[in-house]
């Protein structure tokens, strides 16, 4: 039988095969290739590089976010940052804390535009730079206002070099693997944070202003490891497709999907896969921001994005990562060595468990895994806000134990979907000609929600106590109903075959276009 003949047996098979999703009939052939695909990936010298260079290039980049929150928390316990900066508590805590988020929504709106026009490395590269200038600012600061100032533009940074990193990884990486490097992304949030309670736990008894200036301006080390590493690794393929680079795309998917074998049926089919479908998109689509609402199911897709930008900082983590030092002070936790070392404890144990969570989320059905994380969340916070009322109803030590304990208890949870799975999720709902604004749009209502977080949780705590905990397994309650409601399943599909999955007749016309471009591609 024919290499034509092969291709067109196998396309025949995988249109007979039932649909998984929303009951269309289209092309399953890089799934099926997948599928039959055995060889791990460590086994394949080229992508093992590549993972490699992953890891300093684009994972490390939201190690900067870990970093950023767990040094407020850890500066917050230093005497002598408190002391230069008079003593920072309530509304002014809450500037300070907030100003990094502020800088991140107002470089929203412009990394769609660097991402689409130079590419994800150049907006990644663009971000780190920004964040060396940031880093270098707050470790330099000498009053509180050049400090915010400082956190303004450490937060305008963190946008685009999120942005193109997630979206390199997503639009890179080979798609048996594609999932679990998103997951991964998102777990480096721990090695930053956990880095950064090392730091200061092993300067806060300095009796200098060294003490809180050098965790500041070990902040740039991310974005100085990323800078260096990110010139290894190719640009997206799926970028080069667009700009009508072709030739350059299929080499890199030749090279990293196929181990430089140009006749591979894998590469080809994914190839053409990627090609019609990005085509299509053009043309049914002009990119612009009102892209976003035109159609039902770009609003749906909108809606999503939104949601997770909201759910993945109001969800409680935004008190544990910002202000731990209110909470245990609030259960009688006062002493400052005591209050570090619960800091690093608690973001060693979120590495360990969200390290682990990455590698085994993705292996499920996603609205599964986020009901579980959202239900289980809940059940935390419910439990924390009893015994915390008991605490400041009894004093008792053992209250506060229990709490401190949930607050250790509260990590996996939160990490089994808004953690592990935020970033594989987001390019599963966009196609490529909206990834990056879809990205932007869960940025945005992200860093917003962060924010308000920032800015009202410290006056929340102060004013209302416990009780301020209530607000949160509201919002936590509402949550689980989204998305059951509102969640389609993606699993188990590349991010080509769920660029139309809320649009059946687009998703019926790739099909087509694709199945034809495999077997002329053969030809």
């Amino acid at each position: 039988m024919s290499d034509i003949q092969k291709t067109d047996s196998r396309v025949a098979q995988v249109e007979d095969i039932e649909p998984v999703i929303y009951g269309n009939q289209y092309d399953d052939l890089v799934s099926s290739l997948l599928a039959s695909d055995k060889t791990p990936w460590y086994q394949k010298p080229n992508l093992r590089r590549l993972y490699l260079l992953f890891i300093g290039s684009v994972l490390c980049v939201e190690t900067t976010s870990g970093y950023d929150a767990s040094v407020l928390n850890g500066l917050q316990a230093v005497p002598r940052w408190t002391a230069y900066f008079d003593n920072p508590v309530g509304t002014m805590l809450g500037l300070i804390g907030s100003m990094y988020a502020l800088g991140a929504i107002v470089s929203v709106p412009f990394v769609p535009i660097i991402a689409d026009r130079f590419g994800r490395r150049r907006c990644t590269q663009l971000g780190c730079l920004i964040l060396l200038l940031g880093a270098g600012l707050q470790a330099g600061s000498i009053n509180t206002p050049m400090f915010m100032v400082a956190r303004v533009i450490i937060g305008i940074g963190i946008t685009p070099a999120i942005v193109g990193a997630s979206n390199l990884i997503s639009e890179l990486a080979h798609p048996k693997e594609r999932a679990r490097l998103g997951s991964l992304f998102n777990a480096f949030f721990f090695t930053g944070s956990s880095l950064a309670a090392i730091i200061t736990i092993g300067t806060f008894k300095m009796q200098n202003d060294w003490a809180w200036r050098i965790p500041s301006l070990l902040q740039s080390l991310p974005a100085m490891v990323s800078l260096i590493f990110i010139n290894f690794i190719p640009e997206s393929p799926r970028w080069l497709v667009a700009k009508g680079r072709a030739d350059e795309a299929f080499a890199i998917l030749v090279k990293y999907h196929a181990e430089g074998d140009e006749s591979s049926e894998f590469a080809q089919a994914e190839f053409a896969q990627i090609q019609q479908t990005i085509a299509l998109e053009k043309e049914l689509s002009k990119q612009s921001w009102m892209t976003l609402l035109k159609t039902s199911g770009n609003r749906k897709r909108t809606l999503i994005a939104a949601f997770l930008g909201l759910a993945t900082q109001w969800s409680g983590n935004g008190l544990i990562s910002y202000y731990l030092s209110p909470i245990l002070i609030n259960v009688g936790i006062t002493d400052s060595q005591t209050r570090q070392v619960i800091n690093l404890g608690l973001t060693l144990w979120g590495a360990i468990t969200a390290f682990t969570i990455a590698f085994l989320a993705t292996r499920f059905p996603r609205r599964r895994i986020y009901l579980a994380c959202t239900l289980s969340i809940l059940t935390v916070f419910a439990l924390w806000t009893a015994f915390s009322a008991q605490y400041a109803a009894t004093g008792s030590k053992a209250w506060s134990g229990l709490v401190v304990t949930l607050v250790f208890l509260y990590q996996p949870c939160y990490n089994l979907a808004f953690n592990a799975l935020s970033y594989a999720y987001l390019p599963e709902l966009f196609p490529y000609q909206m990834r990056t604004r879809g990205a932007s749009v869960f940025q945005w209502f992200s860093r917003a929600a962060l924010f308000l977080n920032t800015f009202v949780n410290p006056i929340g705590m102060a004013n209302a106590g416990w009780k301020y905990l209530t607000s949160y397994c509201v919002f936590i309650a509402f949550e689980v109903l989204f998305i059951y409601f509102m969640f389609p399943e993606t699993y188990g599909r590349s991010i080509e075959e769920l660029a139309f999955i809320f649009e059946d007749s687009a998703q019926d016309e790739r099909s087509k276009r694709v199945n034809q471009a495999v077997v002329e591609r053969k030809d």
